[in-house]
């Protein structure tokens, strides 16, 4: 069954510690839509501007990854501009120009309706709304936010977290969305806001699985050597949600294993710049790196 993505399309100036890049194609909807691509086919709604250069998504068409929901705007791409430091714990933004993105309304194409496995990504709540309004008889909607909306948007936000059936947050989010300090009882408290689970990211320290009974803790594969952590969320929540497209199932091991999943994608994700590594990962390496990462979990 298709995957709907909505979310942002950008150009990304990053300096690392290795080396920099200029104008990389990045944005949650790209990283995304390439992660997900290795499990399912996905339909993408997003928005450039008139610079955007369509040959850099090519290989889109090879991976079943549907572009006739991005739209073409007046005027230039979104863009953002980031360096990280030696730990790559440490990020500052340099410039955040939304241009396009700014206007961005999402109208999700009547063919993308019917689609059953829905990712909102990090955009305004009050979008998420709007496209949620747009599907019909989603089978599963997942959701990602971030601080800025928290802050400013929070009682939208809350509208759209209960119509949400797994909610994508950091461990600062968690900690920003409940007031609370200590990340399990924080997760209970948004559980209770309405998802049915709760995915908490914490970097290179791994992702947590909260449900109402349940507690999954999975570390992060130990990458050798962190290129660029840009995107590495939404890489994470493509393989999710893709591994539990392709399994059409939601029970406790399924979910799980698609904890995994995400984790090895975004692995792979920060080994290069912008999604490079992952647009010429073959699925017998992926398939590979989750043998290995099997391995260094079991006891």
């Amino acid at each position: 069954m298709d995957i709907l993505v909505v979310g942002s399309i950008a150009l990304d100036t990053v300096e690392t510690p290795h080396r920099s890049v200029r104008d990389a194609a990045g944005g949650s909807a790209l990283y995304f839509s390439t992660a997900a691509s290795f499990f399912n086919p996905v339909n993408v709604v997003a928005v450039v501007g008139q610079d955007f250069d369509f040959k850099r998504i090519d290989f889109f068409k090879k991976r079943k990854i549907n572009t006739d929901g991005i739209y073409v705007a007046q005027g230039e791409t979104f863009r953002w501009g980031g360096k990280y430091y030696s730990n790559f714990n440490q990020r500052d933004t340099l410039y955040t120009h939304l241009n396009v993105f700014e206007n961005f309304k999402p109208i999700i194409p009547a063919a993308y309706r019917r689609s059953k496995y829905i990712f909102l990504a990090n955009i305004d709540p009050q979008l998420q709304l709007d496209v949620l309004r747009q599907i019909k008889e989603p089978r599963l909607v997942v959701l990602d936010t971030m601080n800025f909306w928290i802050s400013r948007k929070r009682e939208i936000l809350l509208q759209v977290i209960k119509k949400s059936d797994i909610l994508i947050l950091n461990d600062e989010e968690v900690r920003q969305l409940t007031n609370l300090d200590q990340l399990i009882p924080a997760g209970r408290k948004i559980l209770k806001l309405g998802p049915r689970y709760l995915v908490i990211k914490k970097g290179e320290h791994g992702a947590i699985l909260l449900g109402p009974d349940s507690y999954f803790a999975a570390p992060a594969y130990p990458v050798e050597r962190v290129v660029d952590p840009t995107g590495a969320g939404d890489s994470f929540a493509g393989g999710f949600v893709g591994y539990l497209a392709k399994s059409r199932k939601m029970d406790e091991v399924t979910l799980r294993k698609a904890v995994i999943f995400g984790s090895t994608v975004a692995s792979f994700n920060v080994e290069d710049f912008s999604f490079k590594r992952l647009q010429n990962l073959s699925h017998s390496e992926l398939m590979s790196r989750i043998r290995r990462f099997k391995t260094i979990t079991t006891f």
